[in-house]
């Protein structure tokens, strides 16, 4: 019960990572709010998790969204300790020049505006409170890219900077930001990130993974726990690697 008396967020929570976090607070006695876009899924998660959890739809580049979903937390669990930005969108594999002008609005909306959203409207309320940890979902594209990528690429070095940033900017508050960087995952994003989801290309990519294997929203779930757990209350700015040794 390493977060008994916590109260999370844990964007886009109705599936993958989100979902695996969400899934391993619960275990571990937090109370729960999951907000996606996708309200289906929102939903999906939060009846099989119980009664400490629920579920909201919002649309996190959205400030008014973004508020709600705070205030949601606040009149659903009576506060917030720890604030999960796991959405994020990717785009398929292709020459950097090609990419599309609103789907880099679009990726650089979710994956990085979103970001700077949320600390805006929950900065000052974990200020208040003197403590509060802000968990990013970074990527390892940000750490060792991938060609064709660019833009996603790009985004996720972003998330790594700013976690080290508002790290040192907030840490005399009582606030701890941390990030993680999976690798490829088996989740909804993968095909994205594949172009095809074929045996071959499957191989393609576990080949630059050592372990052998895809990152799952359980190995993200442990690592997300110690995060935010007491137990690494001394770890703050740190993006930590959660990716069988892809990028040694």
């Amino acid at each position: 019960m390493r977060l008994e008396g916590k109260i999370a967020i844990v964007t886009g929570g109705g599936s993958g990572f989100g979902e695996g976090i969400a899934k391993k607070f619960v275990a571990e006695g937090a109370k729960v709010l999951i907000a996606d876009r996708d309200a289906a899924g929102g939903e999906r998660v939060a009846r099989a998790l119980g009664a400490n959890v629920r579920s909201l739809r919002i649309d996190v580049t959205d400030p008014a969204d973004v508020k709600r979903m705070l205030d949601a937390a606040q009149d659903h669990f009576g506060g917030l300790h720890i604030l999960v930005n796991n959405a994020g969108v990717a785009h398929v594999p292709q020459p950097l020049e090609g990419l599309p002008e609103d789907e880099f609005d679009r990726i650089l909306g979710v994956n990085v505006k979103a970001i700077y959203l949320a600390a805006k409207a929950v900065v000052p309320r974990f200020k208040a409170q003197q403590h509060g940890v802000i968990l990013n979902i970074a990527s390892t594209a940000g750490v060792s890219p991938r060609p064709r990528l660019t833009w996603y690429n790009a985004s996720k070095g972003w998330v790594i900077t700013a976690t080290r940033s508002m790290a040192v900017e907030l840490a005399p508050f009582g606030i701890r930001v941390v990030a993680l960087n999976p690798v490829a995952g088996d989740t909804p994003l993968l095909k994205t990130f594949m172009g095809e989801d074929t045996p071959e290309m499957r191989a393609k990519f576990l080949s630059t993974i050592p372990i052998g294997r895809f990152s799952t929203p359980e190995d993200l779930g442990n690592a997300a726990c110690y995060l935010c757990s007491d137990e690494a209350s001394m770890v703050t700015g740190v993006a930590m690697e959660v990716d069988g040794g892809r990028c040694i």
